[in-house]
């Protein structure tokens, strides 16, 4: 089981890597880009951003930040899915745990077992051990989607939002997401059992310095759709993640 997660893991990074290669990040986007991936997903999500300016007197700043929350609004039932997924696995997590004591040989008739009473107890729970993984399939080309989108956008360029231009780089912007992203997977990890994890420990700064160190060589539109993003997503974790887990807790000790 934990192969197939790597297995999708790799496919999620294969997936942005193509996705990104699809078109040039530099090359403009209009009416006559041509290509599955800029027809479908990247002009339409720029024709959007570019409605939306026009409704805001021509602010492209406004426009990403209303985007951006629409579209983790549209995704919002996925990431509820992926919770209940999660929820659902480390609630089995201690049978999971008695059938490994009980099946600890390695050699392939035992691990045969292993496997087949796993899928059994997944099936009992109706558990998919995989669904907390489909949430990232359709959320990842919508994101690289909305990237190029503001990057090959030629009149976010030339705007301004605040106190920064929308087309160059910004020294306050590339702080504010790595805050952010600090600040929403810090609170995702407070809610897991695995927190201790010395891996999921590592992530946990990783990818803040990451988001910072390319959003200072990235636009600041990039840099405001980061800070934007991170923050609903902290908002997101705070009034539905956390109150469904604590519902789960509630029922789990009423339940003993």
């Amino acid at each position: 089981m934990k192969n197939k997660k790597h297995l999708y893991v790799l496919i999620s990074i294969l997936m942005i890597v193509v996705l990104s290669g699809c078109a040039q990040v530099n090359a403009p986007i209009d009416a006559e880009s041509t290509g599955f991936w800029n027809e479908y997903f990247v002009y339409p999500l720029s024709l959007v951003i570019t409605f939306f300016a026009d409704q805001f007197s021509g602010s492209y700043g406004l426009a990403i930040v209303v985007v951006t929350i629409i579209v983790r609004l549209f995704l919002v039932p996925l990431n509820v899915k992926q919770v209940r997924s999660t929820m659902a696995m480390q609630n089995i997590q201690p049978e999971i745990k008695a059938l490994q004591q009980k099946y600890t040989s390695k050699d392939q008739e035992t691990q045969q077992k292993l496997q087949q009473e796993t899928m059994a107890l997944f099936q009992k729970h109706g558990v998919n051990p995989l669904a907390g993984c489909l949430p990232i399939f359709i959320q990842m080309p919508i994101f690289i989607a909305l990237y190029h989108a503001i990057m090959r956008t030629e009149a976010i360029k030339t705007g301004s939002f605040l106190w920064f231009e929308l087309g160059s780089t910004d020294p306050i912007l590339p702080i504010l997401a790595g805050g952010a992203t600090f600040f929403q997977q810090k609170l995702m990890m407070a809610d897991n059992p695995q927190s201790n994890n010395p891996q999921m420990k590592m992530m946990l700064y990783m990818m803040p310095i990451m988001i910072t160190v390319f959003a200072f060589f990235f636009p600041a539109a990039l840099a405001l759709y980061w800070v934007v993003g991170n923050i609903f997503m902290v908002a997101q974790t705070l009034f539905i993640r956390r109150p469904m887990l604590k519902k789960q807790k509630e029922q789990e000790s009423l339940s003993k």
